[in-house]
């Protein structure tokens, strides 16, 4: 599933090679991923010229002359930017622009591709809703948002409409690099701990963002990302050893997922 260091390379990657490209028509194959009739879906569309990119969370918000296309990659899937005579096998979607390029694009399971007229963003709720991206944050703006916040700080972390981006391949290494165990209540985190929670989600994120995301996700041009399985410090790693204190990595269910930790520097007990 695609998180924000993913989707923020889609987003500069759209930046850097849609800008200015015009839509000259789509090809819809599956049309549930829409948000309207295909037949309006492409009546708002065709035409339109690309001005410009941006995210928040997992959306993909694509602004253009004729209002704005939301893509959101749902469970994974892929967006390639290719000619007519090398579109990928699978599609969903396909934007055909007036220069003979083309994006294919690809969801796996629940993408969603949706319009949205001028100067309506903001009633878009599937979006609204969301929280800010995590990264955009201040260290005082992210000890202001926990410190009204009660339950579990896995849960918490995870929940899109606090903060977004976060999600479960991210946040073992994130918490581990904070010495959080995932199931400490928010409000016995003391002000360091806030802090270093702060510098974990910030180098937990960076180190996949700067390698192009993870490897099993590809880019506009379908190539995979750098960020890899052994770039992981601790998750997905039960029964090896902390890379802290060799105590065997422990994997535990936290509500309704999984969680990787090493019980000796992520002790749930903060006394």
């Amino acid at each position: 599933m695609p998180e924000l260091p993913e989707i923020a390379n889609r987003t500069r990657e759209i930046q850097e090679n849609l800008i200015g490209k015009q839509i000259a028509s789509i090809t819809i194959i599956q049309p549930k991923c829409l948000n309207c009739p295909p037949e309006e879906f492409q009546a708002s569309l065709n035409g339109a010229v690309i001005q410009s990119a941006r995210y928040k969370g997992k959306w993909i918000f694509v602004e253009t002359t004729q209002g704005w296309l939301l893509l959101n990659m749902g469970m994974g899937g892929e967006m390639i930017l290719t000619d007519p005579q090398h579109l990928p096998e699978k599609n969903r979607l396909i934007f055909h622009f007036a220069d003979q390029t083309c994006l294919s694009v690809n969801f796996w399971w629940f993408g969603y591709a949706h319009y949205v007229p001028t100067g309506q963003l903001d009633q878009h709720e599937m979006s609204a809703k969301l929280g800010p991206n995590v990264l955009d944050l201040s260290p005082e703006e992210f000890s202001t948002l926990l410190s009204s916040k009660k339950g579990q700080l896995k849960s918490f972390l995870l929940n899109q409409s606090n903060l977004a981006g976060i999600g479960n391949a991210y946040i073992h290494d994130i918490l581990f690099f904070a010495g959080l165990h995932p199931l400490r209540p928010i409000p016995t985190l003391s002000s360091d701990e806030i802090a270093r929670l702060y510098a974990a989600i910030r180098k937990g994120l960076t180190m996949s963002l700067e390698k192009g995301g993870a490897w099993y996700e590809l880019n506009l041009y379908g190539q995979k990302g750098g960020f890899t399985l052994e770039d992981l410090v601790i998750a997905y790693k039960d029964n090896q050893p902390c890379p802290s204190c060799g105590t065997p990595i422990q994997k535990l269910k936290t509500g309704s997922t999984s969680s990787f930790l090493c019980p000796a520097c992520q002790p749930l007990d903060n006394r």
